[in-house]
């Protein structure tokens, strides 16, 4: 549930942190998640729970004499929670903005420097140059997984952050990507000790259906491919063509990939579908799926929500995490 009130006098940075504090207590003794707005007198809040939860703790808002003017805006069930790990989540504006997305950045992790300019190459079509900076880089000692995890994801979700700040066009976005998908086939995986042991396992990489980012699907067809695996992929506009190359390759694992630049928060429930699916078409082999996207990258949503067995944070090291489940489930005598 969505709603907004409006301060019945502006509280303090104190008051405002003591507020928080005894919603965070509240919140946890009933199971209930959220994020709370504030800005100029004006509060917006989302919380989310058990229905019973909700309603107690919306009873108790209402009685809350430091607000008025409250509007409920949405109440409604959802797939999965959005703020799993806050039991309220605070945002305030601030006098002083923020660092920037870059500056975050380049605190982290050296390859992050590069994420800039890899983005302006990107969606200046430069895939020459971008496969040249790649290439340098992997000749300097930089593994593949790092080129994946600090250059080439941030680089996806920095593109689109610039979409959704109307900064770029959908056309733009999805054409930078394929740049950046065309350029990171410079980037190779090291062989591995566990390659060695999969190379009879085969995998379907599917972008979800009607999905038209995949830049991700297309670098794990490289992961795999590297480390041995049989690999097959797969741009499905349903769930049922999807269904009809899984019956055609019956692989050991399937990954379905939503976009690495978009959320894409309004498709937890089709995915699940899409999953439940999938599985359903191999019915007497235990199919290994894994999903994978910024959606959960971000830890918004987790594989248990979609009924898939891994929900891939990051590109790097997948083909490793996905060994290890085929083979365990080749280990396992299938349940009857």
């Amino acid at each position: 549930m969505t709603y907004q009130s409006i301060a019945s006098a502006p509280p303090t940075d104190q008051e405002l942190n003591a507020l928080v504090a005894q919603a965070r207590l509240r919140n946890q003794s009933v199971g209930v998640t959220g994020m709370l707005l504030y800005e100029d007198g004006r509060f917006l809040q989302t919380l989310e729970g058990p229905p019973a939860a909700l309603s107690q703790v919306w009873s108790s808002i209402q009685r809350d004499e430091r607000h008025e003017d409250i509007e409920l805006l949405s109440e409604h069930y959802v797939e999965a929670r959005l703020f799993s790990d806050w039991d309220l989540l605070l945002y305030r504006k601030r006098e002083q903005a923020p660092p920037s997305l870059w500056e975050r950045l380049r605190r982290r992790h050296p390859l992050n420097q590069y994420v800039k300019g890899v983005v302006r190459d990107a969606f200046d079509a430069n895939e020459a140059g971008l496969g040249e900076l790649f290439a340098r880089l992997a000749s300097s000692g930089w593994d593949g997984d790092e080129l994946v995890r600090e250059l080439i994801e941030p680089a996806a979700r920095a593109m689109g952050d610039a979409w959704l700040a109307d900064d770029c066009t959908e056309f733009d976005l999805t054409l930078g990507l394929g740049i950046l998908q065309m350029a990171g086939h410079a980037v190779r995986y090291a062989e591995d000790v566990e390659s060695l042991r999969s190379k009879t396992y085969s995998i379907l990489l599917a972008a979800a259906p009607g999905e038209g980012h995949i830049l991700g699907t297309s670098l794990l067809a490289d992961q795999f491919s590297d480390a041995g695996w049989k690999v097959e992929m797969a741009f499905p506009t349903s769930d049922e063509a999807l269904a009809n190359q899984l019956s055609a390759q019956q692989p050991d694992a399937v990954d379905i990939g939503l976009s690495d630049a978009i959320t894409r928060q309004g498709r937890i429930a089709r995915l699940r579908e899409t999953v439940k699916h999938s599985r359903l078409v191999m019915p007497d082999q235990a199919l290994v799926v894994s999903v994978g996207g910024r959606l959960f990258a971000e830890a918004s949503a987790t594989a248990e929500h979609v009924g898939a067995d891994l929900s891939r944070q990051s590109l790097a090291g997948t083909r490793l995490r996905v060994a290890e489940l085929v083979a365990h489930a080749k280990s396992v005598k299938p349940r009857e």
